[in-house]
């Protein structure tokens, strides 16, 4: 977008900014927030903790305004399939840049699982949202939020910084909430494409 200009406020591109400013946390408004002085995030590892046996398949950065939200990567096993990643086992990890409430993360990632098809909202809402609300902590510049599918025992794991791990065994949950940045009707296709490797 060029310096100055302003989108239309009703114009979808508008509301696709807004809608993953509020899922990462970020107030809407059209000030740009204050440009950070930490360092870079460092790389992502090529192999992550909970997947010892798999490696990174892709990584990408989450920007609202040209500033960075969080860094997501996803590590998966040897032969891991970009076209039906729900078949695998995966972990994907969020790197923070900024302090964020859990609370705000929760209610706008169920926003985003409503973009997809087959959402039964009204259980959703009362089974999943509570759950993601005791699974998703505050979060400040720095944590490393990650979540492992497990798709043998239909198993979604969350942990912040390596810390107690809550799980949910749900295997349609999974399929939303993985789906914010996998499924194709993602509003991120860019870095849906990174996350897979395919970019």
């Amino acid at each position: 977008m060029r310096p100055g200009r302003t989108l239309p406020p009703h114009s979808p591109r508008r509301r696709r900014a807004l809608l993953w400013a509020a899922l990462a946390g970020v107030a809407p408004a059209f000030a740009p927030p204050a440009r950070s002085t930490t360092r870079p995030a460092a790389a992502a590892p090529r192999v992550h903790p909970w997947l010892p046996q798999g490696r990174l398949v892709g990584q990408g950065t989450l920007r609202f305004l040209g500033f960075a939200v969080y860094e997501a990567a996803l590590f998966a096993g040897e032969g891991f399939e970009p076209a039906s990643p729900m078949a695998q086992p995966f972990v994907l990890e969020l790197v923070y840049r900024r302090a964020l409430s859990g609370e705000a993360i929760a209610d706008r990632s169920f926003e985003e699982m409503r973009r997809q098809s087959g959402l039964d909202e009204a259980s959703a809402h009362q089974r999943w949202l509570p759950f993601m609300r005791r699974a998703f902590p505050d979060v400040r510049e720095g944590d490393r939020l990650a979540g492992a599918w497990q798709p043998e025992t239909a198993t979604s794991r969350f942990a912040l910084n390596g810390g107690p791990a809550v799980e949910l065994h749900d295997a349609a949950f999974a399929r939303h909430f993985f789906g914010i940045w996998l499924a194709p009707e993602t509003s991120r296709p860019e870095l849906r494409g990174r996350l897979l490797g395919l970019r």
